[in-house]
This record gives C-alpha cells, structure tokens and sequence, in this order.
C-alpha cells in the first residue's frame, strides 16, 4: 500500500509514518519545515523529503491514501491536487481507526492525564510481555516509537486527543475512535481557540463518552464533579467504572502507595499521577493485568517524557520539567511537588504559551495556580502573542489573573536565563511548566545550575 503524508514532520505524523514503514507500506511525504528530533527520525528510515515545500507533482493516481496533518492548510497544492484526482484522504485519527477497526481499541481521553495514563498502561503491558498496537502523545521508555501497528495483536490502545482532527476535518480526534474502553481523566476548559465557551467544550467529552460501543466499558475519575455527571447521563448499553484517588502518604520524599499487601514505593507523585495510577489499574485489569501484576509493574514507572520529569538532580536540589500550560494542570502539578518536597523551597516557572494561556479573557483561569510555590515565575514572549495574532497581554494583566503580590514576570529570555543562573538553588525544587522552551532555554545549562 503506498501512502502519502501532508504535513509530515509533526510529533505524531512522523511517528505514524515510521509505523507504516515498519509495517512495510511504501511511505512518502512533505513539510515546509522539519525540526528535531522528527528529521532525524525520518531520515534514519530514509522518509526524509528531499526538499521542504509542497509539490503538487508529488500527488498521483497510484497513491492509496493521502494522511493529511493539522500543520497543512486548506488551500495546500498538494491537497487540492490529491481532492481533484478523488484520491482517499484521511486524517490522522481517521486513519488509526482503519488501522484498528477490528481489534479492541482502548481509548484514554482527558483534559489532562492522558499522556500519562497511556504511557502507564503501556509500560505495565510491556512490563508483562503483553504485545498490543499503541499510540500515545510522548516518548516511553523501552518504547522505539509512539506508534506501533502490526496485523496481529488483539488491543489498540490510543491516546485520545480532544483537539481537531485535520484542516478539513473539524471533528475531534477522538470521537472517531469508537472506543471499546474508554476512560476519561478529567475536564478543564482548554483549546479556547477552537471551543471558545466552556459548555461546548464540555460537549466533546458527551459525545465521546456516547461513542463507546455498545457493550463496552466506561473508567472514569468520580472526583472530577464534571466528568461524573456526564457518566452518569450515558445511557449507552455499557458498562461504568469509576475511579478515586488511592491511598498514599510521603515519608522523606518518597511516595508511598496503599496496596493489598501493605505500603509500595513508587516512582511517580503527587495526588493527580495517583489517580492517573488508578485510572490505569481498572483498563489494565480490562486488558487481563490482575492487580497483583499491574502493582509489580508500576513499582518501576518513572513517568513519561516531560511529565514531571526529573532533569537534574544534586545532594539538596532537584529540578523537574513538565508539559503542564492548562490552570488545572499548573495547579495540580505546584501542588504536587510541593508535597513531596515539603521541606524545600519550590520555584515554580510557568510559561505562557498555547493559545489559550496567551488569551486575555482566559488568563483569570490561572487565579491562585501557583499558589502552592515558595516563589512564582510566569515567562512569556510578546513574540509569540504576535505570532498567535492575539491581542497583546501585558505584565499587569498577567499579575491581576494569577492574584499573586509577589508574582515575578518576564518577558525577556535572556533576563529568565539570567535569574535562573544566578540562583542558588541550596535546599530547593525548581519546577519548569511549559508547552515551549522558554525561548531557547537550554536545559543542559539548568542541569549544571542545579549541580553547583
């Protein structure tokens, strides 16, 4: 089968064109532009484009499918060319489900978390030798890709994704999975740029939660009021799991689980990775894990890529960097760290970034989210509310949101390098929450910061 990817280089694409090629599809694609580590990856396949651009010469009529990414535009040459000549055009999700329509597709959705459950749940199964079809939203470890499809195995397990499906596909991703399981993590306001009210928001995860089949199985977090009250509303023929934070307490900065057989040490904090933990025990258990087996493997998990990721470590500092951008994450994740490092002070950096965060109107949202720190950063590039053509948000409007008096803001990168390097960071957690880099933060150099 010969396939063709618009947009090829994104996090997910590439990692999907690798999958095919693995598969043995003959694989072939185009980028205006590729950044790393996508460009290695697909050079080391021998995918990499010859040239960056669009080549509507590139679209034939001996191409079988046509995967098209969020990064294209409507008006690409390469999609018009592919639109005239009637080729298949699917998008990302559309395609995973071809991939997967007659095995069990395991759906992990969620405002957030849903990194961080898929990637449990796969290093549980992998733990135990248990092979299964995958996609999931960050690097694991043990994990070549984050996206692997074969003929053979029973189980698909997707990360569900409430973000658009394609430039012509309005939809979610996730509503076309048609989940066999399906758990949902949590609900908070995100994306305002695509559901610019928080009810139709909402909405997405009723649709989803209804498109389960018939017969399957709902896991959902019953401390999330929102979430509980969409599960109850389904009247689908299937069946509902809910799930609670479980038992733990911290001793010396280690966490320490409640099981069966009595307290388990754990890798992973903090009260919003242990509810993820006890999303991830009921689909495992699902996926015929017992939970014996799935405490034996969780023991070992030590996060996902850039979920609480631990990068630097010294006799008295420690320094984490996180994906969390949305106000519920940044709450949770402060909260967290702060928990486990009761005794230390904790800077927490939070950089402005996606859409939503860059948004006037939604910057109230972040109210009393760093709250839990010892001292608060927000950085964020005037650039790049430029960039995102959004009204331009100034420090003070950053300061009235987050309703913190001692709130330290920058806009400048080099002046946010600078108080990071001339820091001393004795008896100290720093935390790094963003979607970005800080405009070209090195992380590297924050490692040697933490060591000195």
């Amino acid at each position: 089968m010969r396939v063709h990817f618009i947009a090829i280089g994104g996090s997910a694409m590439h990692n999907l064109a690798i999958a095919l090629h693995n598969k043995g599809y003959q694989v072939t694609g185009s980028d205006d532009t590729i950044f790393e580590p996508s460009k290695s990856r697909l050079e080391r396949c021998g995918l990499l484009p010859d040239a960056f651009g669009w080549y509507e010469d590139k679209i034939t009529n001996d191409i079988d499918a046509i995967i098209l990414g969020m990064h294209a535009k409507e008006d690409n040459e390469e999609l018009i060319k592919a639109q005239s000549l009637g080729l298949k055009i699917y998008s990302y999700p559309e395609f995973l489900y071809e991939q997967s329509k007659n095995k069990t597709r395991v759906v992990i959705g969620g405002s957030h978390g849903k990194t961080t459950i898929t990637s449990m749940i796969l290093h549980v199964l992998h733990y135990h030798e248990k092979e299964v079809d995958y996609m999931v939203g960050a690097q694991l470890e043990g994990f070549d890709t984050m996206v692997h499809l074969t003929e053979e195995n029973d189980f698909m397990v997707l990360e569900g994704d409430e973000y658009l499906s394609s430039p012509i596909d309005r939809r979610p991703k996730f509503h076309l999975y048609q989940p066999n399981i399906a758990l949902v993590s949590g609900i908070a306001w995100d994306h305002i740029n695509v559901f610019p009210t928080y009810d139709g928001y909402v909405d997405q995860f009723r649709i989803f939660m209804n498109s389960i089949i018939n017969g399957g199985a709902l896991v959902y977090n019953e401390e999330d009021k929102e979430v509980k009250e969409l599960a109850e509303q389904v009247e689908n023929p299937i069946r509902k799991f809910p799930y609670s934070t479980p038992n733990y307490n911290v001793e010396n900065g280690e966490t320490l689980l409640h099981t069966p057989e009595g307290e388990m040490p754990i890798e992973v904090f903090g009260a919003h990775n242990l509810s993820n933990l006890a999303g991830a025990k009921w689909i495992c258990q699902h996926m015929g894990v017992d939970e014996d087996d799935f405490y034996e493997a969780i023991a070992s998990f030590k996060g996902a890529s850039k979920r609480l990721e631990k990068i630097a470590e010294s006799t008295n500092a420690v320094a984490y960097k996180d994906f969390a951008h949305s106000p519920s994450k940044v709450s949770a994740t402060t909260l967290a760290v702060k928990q486990q490092y009761a005794n230390r002070k904790v800077i927490a950096c939070l950089e402005l970034h996606t859409y939503s965060s860059l948004n006037a109107t939604f910057l109230k949202e972040y109210e009393g989210a760093l709250d839990a720190a010892d001292e608060a950063v927000v950085f964020y590039s005037p650039d790049a509310v430029k960039i995102k053509q959004l009204e331009e948000v100034s420090a003070d409007q950053i300061a009235q949101a987050f309703n913190r008096n001692d709130l330290i803001i920058y806009t400048d990168p080099n002046s946010f390098k600078e108080y990071l390097q001339e820091k001393t960071f004795h008896n100290a957690t720093l935390l790094l929450m963003s979607s970005g880099n800080y405009g070209g933060l090195d992380f590297d150099e924050v490692k040697k910061w933490i060591n000195n």
